[in-house]
């Protein structure tokens, strides 16, 4: 008798990305290739996805189609997105989440939309006050890159909610990335214990008791330059000022790019010196890609949600769903809702 394949099942909201439904399912074929035990439920809207659909004979048998009634557009406000998101496309993947029909939904849409059904489908988990947006930053780190949270859930954070994002990151960073021991840090305006809001100082003090507790390690305040470094694992601050971080790399990182692209096609002596290094190049475009660690993870509620990033390619979107099989393959939920218990079970920090 032959074993059970197990495959993991991922919900897709193929709409709503800048590139177009083509580019989502160019993406779910890039993850597909390198790994033949996923399963997608995709979700469109209107008769252009279905038509591509049938063209890709790859993925017979790995898929199945629902249609949705309209989408969720990138300018929708979420209490707009909320009255008339029934059976939207966004709307129908996290639906496969809630009712145990996929383990992990992936949209490229409305980040604030996408949050706020998350919200009403899955619910937060109990005690929790805030979810938060989980984002993988390129780093200097072995791995190749640091945890940062929240990357814009919601831009307020008192000191209680920054010791839950402290805790939901290190189990992020235990299930999602076998990292035993994390190394945790408050971004802060400089790295002196006196620096900071009182919520900081606060979240501080917590947070350092609660190290010895759930197996991490607190190094106290780090500063923006210490975000892409090795002295960290995880990186705790507000939504708003993440939000703002996390925009700034991904712009410092295209201009990189293209300083790099400029300054070598400045001259033929610069056109060969790139032919030379052009392998060392190409591991160095690849170190500072954005694209390769697309996907925050909304950590808080019951179900697992991963947001790719709305530019994203083909690339990008393989990326996000190679991170959301991860997690599924680790037990990721389960493992945080195992933690939040806990936290619940200690007296009010």
């Amino acid at each position: 008798m032959s074993e059970k394949i197990y495959r993991t099942i991922i919900s897709i909201d193929c709409m709503g990305g800048d590139l177009g439904e083509q580019e989502v399912l160019k993406g779910i074929i890039e993850a597909y290739k390198k790994n033949n035990s996923l399963f997608f439920i995709i979700h469109g809207s209107g008769t252009k996805l279905p038509k591509l659909l049938i063209k890709q004979k790859i993925l017979l048998g790995a898929f199945k189609y629902i249609e949705a009634d309209s989408i969720v557009s990138m300018s929708d406000k979420p209490s707009q997105a909320l009255r008339k998101g029934r059976n939207t496309t966004m709307w129908n993947a996290l639906t496969c989440v809630s009712n145990g029909e996929a383990e992990v939904a992936i949209s490229c849409g409305n980040t604030g939309a996408l949050m706020a059904m998350s919200m009403m489908k899955l619910k937060k988990l109990n005690g929790i006050n805030r979810p938060a947006i989980a984002v993988l930053w390129p780093s200097t780190n072995i791995r190749g890159f640091n945890i940062l949270l929240d990357a814009g859930a919601d831009i307020k954070a008192d000191a209680q909610d920054l010791c839950q994002y402290a805790l939901m990151g290190v189990s992020y960073a235990k299930s999602g990335f076998n990292i035993a021991n994390p190394r945790v840090g408050i971004l802060n305006i400089g790295t002196e214990v006196h620096k900071g809001s009182s919520e900081l100082l606060k979240a501080a003090d917590i947070i350092d008791n609660l190290s010895s507790i759930f197996g991490f390690k607190f190094i106290g305040y780090v500063e923006g330059d210490d975000i892409p470094s090795s002295k960290i694992d995880v990186i705790v601050t507000d939504g708003f000022t993440g939000n703002i971080a996390l925009k700034t790399g991904e712009g410092t990182a295209k201009l990189v790019r293209t300083l790099f692209k400029e300054t070598f096609n400045n001259s033929l002596m610069a056109k060969i010196a790139s032919l030379i290094a052009f392998k060392n190049l190409k591991n160095l475009r690849k170190r500072i890609d954005p694209r390769r660690v697309n996907g925050g993870v909304f950590l808080g509620l019951n179900g697992t949600i991963v947001k790719s990033h709305g530019a994203a390619d083909a690339i990008g979107i393989s990326a996000a769903i190679t991170l959301a099989s991860k997690l599924s393959k680790n037990n990721f939920q389960k493992n945080l809702e195992n933690k939040i218990f806990q936290i619940n079970n200690l007296k009010k920090f």
